[in-house]
């Protein structure tokens, strides 16, 4: 069997080893880190499970917790297996329970070597290398790949390619949230030239309506609203933010100023008026 068959029937991959950020961490903080975290007066048994070098320490009672690539050593994955309710964790009275899945993927990840990651948000960016997928000749561009990856995981294989009036329609909703024009429709059946596609999302960008669009979830997330609204209808002057958030997007302004200039634009030396507004 070659490793691209294996792969498209669902064997353990590259794409699919145990990623501790993704996958371990939120487990142990939903389940473990309330006796075995960082808050030492809570802390049990001496144990504790977010520092690496504290998880793989010996244990009081013998053993350790995590043994890499040993789950039938690990301490951890003996207790959360348990059927003593004197033994197994989190304990009986916490009245939650380790689902099979996040077992397995514990003892997945232990067996791969238990490798640790520092918080994502210090991590160096690297580009992963992309995984085989069943039917090569599919992916068009490098995010497809991981796409059909998943795709192969499920047993799914991809839909037909939607017709070109259904492609400008999704793309014009998708980057602006307003439908295409009968013009603008009749152009791109028209154009059967190469880049043609292309072309349609470089004028969606290019609109004033792009920014709108893409300030939507972030003016959502962060509850904005024209006006006080609650006890009475009062005006507010808060679409000054507003129209500034737009901007940043319409101008491509980098995340990085997008954020610092929000968080705290006043304190900046000689804070311009448009990074003053942008702290709201």
């Amino acid at each position: 069997m070659s490793a691209q068959t294996a792969r498209a029937q669902g064997s353990p991959s590259a794409a699919e080893a145990i990623d501790y950020n993704r996958d371990v961490r939120p487990i142990l903080s939903n389940h473990c880190y309330a006796c075995h975290g960082p808050d030492q007066a809570k802390r049990q048994a001496g144990l504790r499970l977010d520092k690496q070098e504290m998880a793989l320490a010996a244990l009081e009672s013998d053993g350790h917790a995590i043994v890499p690539g040993h789950c039938d050593q690990s301490k951890l994955i003996a207790r959360v297996v348990s059927t003593d309710d004197a033994e197994v964790m989190p304990p009986p009275e916490a009245g939650r329970r380790l689902k099979d899945t996040e077992i397995e993927t514990l003892r997945k990840w232990i067996d791969q070597g238990a490798a640790w990651k520092g918080h994502w948000s210090y991590l160096k960016v690297e580009r992963p290398p992309l995984p085989l997928v069943s039917d090569p000749a599919w992916p068009r561009t490098p995010i497809d790949n991981f796409i059909m990856a998943r795709l192969d995981r499920e047993g799914l294989k991809p839909s037909p390619e939607a017709n070109r009036a259904t492609l400008i329609r999704r793309v014009s909703f998708d980057l602006t949230g307003l439908p295409p024009t009968i013009a603008e429709v009749d152009a791109f059946l028209a154009d059967q030239s190469n880049g043609a596609y292309e072309r349609v999302v470089d004028r969606l960008l290019s609109s004033p309506h792009y920014g709108e669009r893409m300030a939507q979830n972030w003016m959502d997330l962060a509850r904005y609203a024209d006006t006080s609204g609650y006890h009475f209808d009062g005006v507010r002057f808060m679409w000054l933010w507003r129209d500034w958030v737009i901007k940043a997007f319409n101008d491509n302004k980098p995340y990085d100023e997008f954020t610092v200039e929000q968080i705290a634009g006043d304190l900046l030396p000689k804070p311009t008026q448009s990074q003053r507004v942008a702290t709201g």
